[in-house]
Formats: structure tokens, C-alpha cells, sequence
């Protein structure tokens, strides 16, 4: 007899595409742990990348811009 992991994958993969979708998001919801020194490090990240751009001190690309350049790819 195999592992509880094991035989769960046996049955995993005989779901359809959307059912191993919400189980794939269910674990990752489940592994998705706060962490307030990750989001406090985003946080003053994302006050400075706003403060230069208010002041105009950092360089920004146009979506379309962006776009393209992707679209020749």
C-alpha cells in the first residue's frame, strides 16, 4: 500500500484539468502564509518607486510601448 500522498496522486490524475486547478489553488492558498517583514519590505518598495515618480525621477514605459515590443517577439 502506498503513502496517503502517493494514492491521492493515483487519484489526481484522473480529474479533469478545472478539478486539478482547484486543488492546485487550494494548496496554494493553504501554503500562502503572511508574512509582515515581506510585506512591510513591498510596502516602503512601492512608497519609493511612488515618491520618484511623483517627482518624476523615474523612468516609466508606455503600455503600449510594452506591448509592441512583445507582440514582436
Amino acid at each position: 500500500m502506498g503513502t496517503p500522498a502517493n494514492e491521492m496522486l493515483k487519484t489526481i490524475k484522473t480529474l479533469s484539468d478545472a478539478e486539478k486547478l482547484k486543488i492546485v489553488d487550494a494548496l496554494l492558498e493553504d501554503l500562502d502564509k503572511p508574512d509582515p517583514e515581506v510585506d512591510r519590505v513591498w510596502a516602503d518598495e512601492a512608497e519609493r518607486r511612488y515618491k520618484k515618480f511623483q517627482e518624476g525621477s523615474l523612468k516609466t514605459t508606455d503600455y503600449e510601448q510594452v506591448m509592441k515590443r512583445y507582440r514582436t517577439q
